[in-house]
């Protein structure tokens, strides 16, 4: 397999690769037992949460044994057609994630102080 050949390399990761692979635009009705058939062809795998929320319906975490195998795995199911729906298959980087609600905070935080002082968030010329 390919990823035998990157470890007996040695070779080096990008710093986004690891084990935790984040999926989007699965079908909502997709069970567990498909989800290990598909992403248990690239390995061994930990963990897989199937969002079952209003918001998360559709998406998933899928948790492998080992770094090369998630990489693997998102190298070829990029794209992968499942019941018509092509899926989004992204490494898990929940640190962005939080810098984004950082981000909304602050701004929300922002505006709350603008409008307490009065201050207009548009500069006039």
């Amino acid at each position: 397999m390919a990823a035998a050949s990157l470890r007996k390399g040695n070779a080096r990761l990008p710093p986004e690769v690891n084990r935790a692979i984040f999926v989007r635009n699965l079908p909502f009705n997709i069970s567990s037992e498909e989800m290990y058939d598909i992403f248990g062809k690239y390995g061994a795998i930990r963990q897989i949460r199937l969002g079952n929320g209003k918001d998360t319906r559709g998406t998933a975490y899928v948790v492998y044994e080992d770094i090369y195998d998630a990489k693997n795995a998102v190298d070829h199911l990029s794209g992968f057609n499942v019941a018509n729906r092509y899926l989004i298959v992204l490494y898990s980087q929940p640190n962005k994630m939080g810098k984004k609600m950082d981000i909304k905070k602050k701004e929300e935080e922002i505006t709350k102080l603008q409008e307490k002082y009065g201050i207009s968030s548009k500069s006039s010329p």
